[in-house]
């Protein structure tokens, strides 16, 4: 069999492909607004991201058997919300970073007012995307259902919240059940989202889509964890942003409240978690294995 580095590698290259064209294709400039906006849109859109979420939807669409055309356009929307939170959480007001994927942030490329409108407009764009019959070739309730799970993990019970639960707790003490909550929201409420969209569309029963959303949630909380490790550890060139910022800014994080050596054991914890939920999944699961391999040894 194909060593899962080579496996995983032809086919995060093979689903980006579908992602980037499509992505190319649904923020095509139409002249209904000013050229700046779309200019800051497609700088942070298209500034290499690895587009791990959109990925995680078409995955999921593999594991259940399903077509992927008409997970595509969700997929996208999936990245343009992603991308519009990114843009958000570089501010000023929120995290205050200058770089991100090695480039400088949108505001210190177009401004705050341009870059706080970039991110509003992918958000929105992205509903916009969801709804369209002519791309989300999908019956009428299905469709629904994908729009209500998306929008529930961008909103306050889900990155919203968790974004906001984050600001609120700088410099709390250490407190492992307010942490648990804050990476739940923030960064696994999107995930579990894109490969629970990824079920949906697909067709899948209730057992396996429950099992995707369990799949999702531990992947994004063992997502969270490796990050918040690597904001530590990692080496600020090949992650693309600085490091550090989270002890800076007095952040809750799994290694300033559990230590380092149990964070690490959390996040092997929950990798594990994340595969053992796969189990009634065939070998067409393979890619959300590997990825969930991928999560626990990324370095950027």
């Amino acid at each position: 069999m194909e060593k899962d580095e080579e496996f995983l590698k032809a086919y995060l290259q093979d689903r980006k492909k579908l992602v980037e064209e499509a992505l190319q294709g649904f923020l095509a400039p139409h002249g209904n607004g000013p050229s700046e906006i779309y200019k800051a849109v497609h700088y942070s859109v298209f500034a290499g991201g690895k587009r791990i979420r959109p990925i995680l939807c078409l995955a999921a669409v593999d594991a259940a058997g399903g077509n992927l055309a008409p997970a595509i356009p969700v997929a996208c929307a999936l990245e343009l919300i992603h991308t519009y939170s990114l843009i958000h959480d570089d501010l000023p007001a929120m995290d205050n970073d200058d770089f991100r994927r090695g480039k400088p942030t949108s505001h210190k490329v177009f401004g705050e007012a341009l870059a706080i409108l970039a991110g509003d407009a992918l958000l929105t764009e992205a509903f916009v995307l969801l709804s369209r019959t002519g791309k989300i070739m999908l019956p009428a309730e299905k469709r629904l259902s994908v729009i209500r799970e998306i929008a529930y993990a961008a909103g306050i019970s889900g990155m919203v919240g968790g974004q906001a639960l984050d600001i609120l707790s700088e410099n709390m003490n250490s407190d492992e059940n307010i942490l648990s909550e804050i990476h739940r929201r923030k960064t696994g409420a999107l995930i579990v989202a894109s490969v629970k969209a990824g079920a949906i569309v697909s067709g899948a029963g209730k057992n396996k889509t429950l099992a995707l959303s369990r799949y999702g949630l531990n992947l994004g909380l063992a997502f969270q964890i490796a990050d918040d490790i690597l904001n530590v550890t990692g080496d600020s060139a090949i992650m693309g942003k600085k490091t550090g910022s989270d002890v800076a800014r007095g952040k809750l994080t799994y290694p300033s409240v559990l230590g380092m050596d149990a964070a690490r054991q959390k996040l092997q914890y929950h990798v594990d978690e994340a595969i053992a939920s796969l189990t009634a999944f065939d070998e067409r699961a393979r890619p959300l294995r590997v990825i969930a391999r991928y999560i626990e040894n990324r370095q950027e």
